[in-house]
């Protein structure tokens, strides 16, 4: 072998095989990583990410980072991570220790521009602030906090390379910037930004990466990061500090033409070899959605293998709460390297190496993702690609039993059904295992939808027709049993947390599941006043409900659980 990541990686493969052949492998890529989320309110502790290392090794992974807005300790700055779960330097040293065992890389990743609206929301950083989430450009004071930040984030790792990331930074220079300096060219302000950012690094002895969808949105005409007719000036790719690493992350696109017309112009245009970033879509979901990371995946990496890409990095996030069980990639990860080091996915070599890696079988984490797929389904299990980027369980789920707001987005029939036969059949894959334990939380959300998705529907029908009975039965036999399968999800939820994160940020989910169980039970208790008489009505059935956008992915808590102000 070349490198220890290689041997790990064989090791891997002779877990999963019962009969070990001659077999050889090979990868151009000189560094697969993965970037773990740890700053939307999910902070993985140190023994599960030594559990998750221990897996990444044997895939073959060589590099790790976690994402850190504010999730570390700033020397002096006591408010970086306050009641968040941030990492301590020593458990950093820690993991970095660790993964060294493994041949793991392990390295810093920050912000040092956007996505900073965790620190910048407290008052001692006004002074810093552009807006409610981007720094401040060209002040003095934010580049000793940077020099600060930088500093702090890299000191407990032996790796010489960080991330500093300056995506999606909407609205740079129109806040606090604007009123000091003025109208100025976007391109001017990121490029003085980026090479104060880089002059520290170098002063640290650190190569950064950024991730570059801002220089492709600002030469877009429509703001768009995947516009192949992007214009950026040559002036501008002159003025790009040389030292600096782009990172270019693309979601969304399933064929293979697209990767390779988007790396050329990396090559042509801003004359960089990006970094390359699928993702492993388990952000603002419960589990990931296996699915349409394969489909995003594949035709990535295969063109990366074919253009001669060196390194690639699989993301993962936690959009809108980290409600999402972040074991749920697992498949994902396999899944990348296996193409990384094979150039396809065989589906018997992915299924071998799963299962002696992870020690459960894949089709159990695979099953697990139908719960955003099951209303897309031709037949079972088998979608296509209308799937993407839609998370029905996520509004079914916190959909507002009384005012259902999203009930008009469901174009679906029948799903309750499906979603008792999903189940049953996660049910039958929990055994004794560790990993296919955590099935248990697909498992209850799954039970819980299949009553809640089509309880209002039914007591409305009822409450129309005036049929106190007919409510009478839906009480007993949907409405409670409702209330207590929500509660039960709630505390296998709750102890998933607590056995994979930090407790801090563990509150946002909980107030979701409080909100849900006091709206059921507010549900179950108008209901009985309204069969005894007690009360005439219930406005909340008699409202004509409307469609507010055509059935995808719906976005945040927020936008799901009430059409008023929450906050």
């Amino acid at each position: 072998y070349a490198r220890p990541t290689d041997a790990f990686r064989a090791l891997g493969t002779i877990f999963g095989r019962d009969i070990m052949t001659d077999y050889t492998e090979t990868t151009n890529f000189k560094m697969l990583g993965i970037m773990l989320e740890a700053s939307r309110n999910g902070v993985l502790t140190v023994e599960n990410i030594k559990c998750l290392l221990r897996r990444f090794a044997l895939m073959g992974i060589n590099m790790v980072m976690l994402y850190t807005e504010d999730t570390y300790e700033v020397e002096g700055e006591v408010f970086f991570g306050y009641l968040r779960g941030r990492y301590t330097k020593s458990e950093l040293k820690e993991v970095d220790g660790y993964a060294e065992k493994f041949g793991i890389e392990m390295a810093p990743c920050i912000q040092t521009l956007g996505h900073l609206q965790q620190i910048l929301q407290w008052p001692v950083y006004k002074k810093v602030a552009d807006t409610n989430d981007i720094l401040l450009v060209g002040e003095e004071e934010t580049y000793k906090l940077l020099e600060k930040m930088i500093s702090s984030a890299s000191s407990p790792y032996r790796s010489k390379r960080i991330h500093i990331g300056m995506d999606e930074a909407h609205g740079l220079g129109t806040g606090q910037y604007r009123q000091l300096h003025g109208e100025r060219n976007s391109f001017d302000i990121m490029n003085e930004h980026l090479a104060r950012v880089v002059d520290i690094c170098e002063g640290l002895g650190l190569r950064p990466m950024i991730w570059d969808d801002m220089y492709f949105r600002l030469g877009s005409k429509e703001h768009n990061y995947y516009d192949l007719d992007v214009q950026i000036p040559e002036g501008v790719v002159k003025n790009i500090p040389e030292d600096v690493d782009f990172v270019y992350w693309d979601y969304y696109h399933t064929d293979y033409e697209f990767y390779s017309n988007f790396i050329d112009i990396h090559r042509n245009i801003l004359k960089k070899e990006p970094i390359v970033a699928p993702g492993a879509w388990n952000w603002n979901r419960f589990w990931a959605d296996m699915p349409y990371a394969y489909l995003t995946i594949e035709p990535c990496m295969k063109c990366c293998k074919d253009k001669g890409i060196k390194e690639a990095l699989l993301t993962t996030w936690g959009d809108d709460g980290m409600e999402n069980d972040i074991y749920s990639i697992l498949p994902a990860v396999q899944f990348f390297t296996e193409i990384a080091y094979t150039g396809r996915a065989d589906r018997k070599s992915l299924r071998e190496r799963f299962r002696g890696i992870c020690g459960t079988e894949i089709e159990g984490y695979e099953i697990g993702s139908r719960l955003d797929t099951i209303p897309f389904e031709k037949e079972k299990g088998k979608v296509d690609e209308k799937s993407a980027n839609c998370n029905p369980s996520k509004f079914l789920l916190w959909d507002d039993p009384l005012i259902g707001l999203c009930e008009p987005l469901l174009e679906v029939q029948g799903l309750g059904k499906r979603y008792g036969q999903l189940a049953r059949d996660l049910q039958k894959r929990i055994g004794e295992d560790t990993l296919s334990k955590r099935l248990l939380f697909p498992y209850q959300i799954s039970k819980v939808l299949s009553i809640k998705c089509d309880i209002r529907k039914e007591l409305v029908a009822a409450y129309q027709k005036r049929d106190r009975k007919k409510l009478e039965k839906l009480l007993l036999e949907e409405v409670r049993p409702l209330v207590k399968e929500t509660r039960k999800l709630w505390t296998i939820h709750r102890d998933m947390w607590l056995n994979t994160y930090k407790p801090f940020g563990l509150e946002v989910i909980e107030i979701r599941y409080g909100g849900l169980i006091a709206r059921l039970e507010s549900l179950e208790d108008r209901l009985e006043r309204y069969i005894k008489g007690e009360i005439k009505s219930i406005p909340e059935f008699e409202t004509k409900l409307l469609k507010f956008q055509e059935w995808k992915s719906v976005g945040s808590y927020r936008r799901i659980a009430t059409p008023s102000a929450i906050f």
